[in-house]
């Protein structure tokens, strides 16, 4: 089956602070972008991507490319006002029946096991949500002030998040709503159900700078771990 990822690179990462979006921050003298598009080439040697950027940042992600990677299995277009536009403009480049993994460029710790295990279950349940445990007590705010949720029944929600074809193309074409906000949630309003699995607690977003010294320490990890 065709591999397809949707690499959304398009917000402009304003809880960083500074003018420079968060995909294009250096970790490790690489950029965060550079991490999210090895990992997935590393995953499949036959996978295509499709990288969504924001307009004023076309020239940086297409130096990135060019330093790093076959430019034959990438291509570019650019962002919308939303993340379900920014993914719709990157769904008119697939035609073909495919698996497709939507993944946001600032989690650049995704291991080829999970996108492995993604492509997996999208195989066989047509989708591939990976999920992990909600690890602090939740609370509810209601117009009482708040009351507690059991933290049993809920998850923290990651990507890629995967899907065949015949399922994602065809729910992209409903019309836009303010709760959308991953893909899982377009599916379920074209009506229906998503598969959730088993995601990787080291499949951190990069949203703020700690995030930046923490995902550099996972990497000195890894590097050491491999040795």
């Amino acid at each position: 089956m065709k591999k397809y990822a949707i690499i959304v690179a398009a917000g402009t990462g304003s809880r960083m602070g500074g003018d420079l979006p968060k995909q294009f921050m250096l970790l490790k003298h690489k950029p965060v972008l550079y991490y999210s598009l090895k990992n997935f080439f590393e995953a499949f040697d036959d996978l295509e991507t499709v990288l969504v950027l924001p307009v004023a940042f076309l020239d940086e992600g297409q130096e990135i490319i060019d330093a790093y990677f076959d430019k034959q299995r990438i291509k570019i277009t650019t962002g919308g006002d939303t993340r379900f536009q920014s993914v719709k403009n990157g769904l008119t480049l697939i035609e073909e029946e495919s698996i497709i993994f939507v993944h946001d460029a600032v989690r650049c710790l995704t291991s080829t096991d999970l996108i492995r295990r993604c492509y997996e279950v999208a195989m066989e349940t047509g989708s591939a949500i990976p999920v992990i445990p909600a690890r602090d007590s939740i609370r509810f705010i209601n117009e009482d002030g708040s009351e507690t949720i059991d933290r049993s029944k809920v998850v923290m929600v990651q990507t890629p998040q995967t899907f065949h074809s015949k399922i994602l193309l065809p729910a992209y074409e409903i019309d836009y709503k303010d709760k959308f906000t991953d893909e899982a949630t377009v599916v379920e309003a074209y009506g229906l159900k998503v598969s959730l699995m088993e995601g990787d607690e080291t499949n951190i977003k990069i949203t703020r700078p700690l995030d930046l010294a923490i995902a550099e320490n996972i990497l000195e990890k890894w590097s050491v771990s491999n040795e």
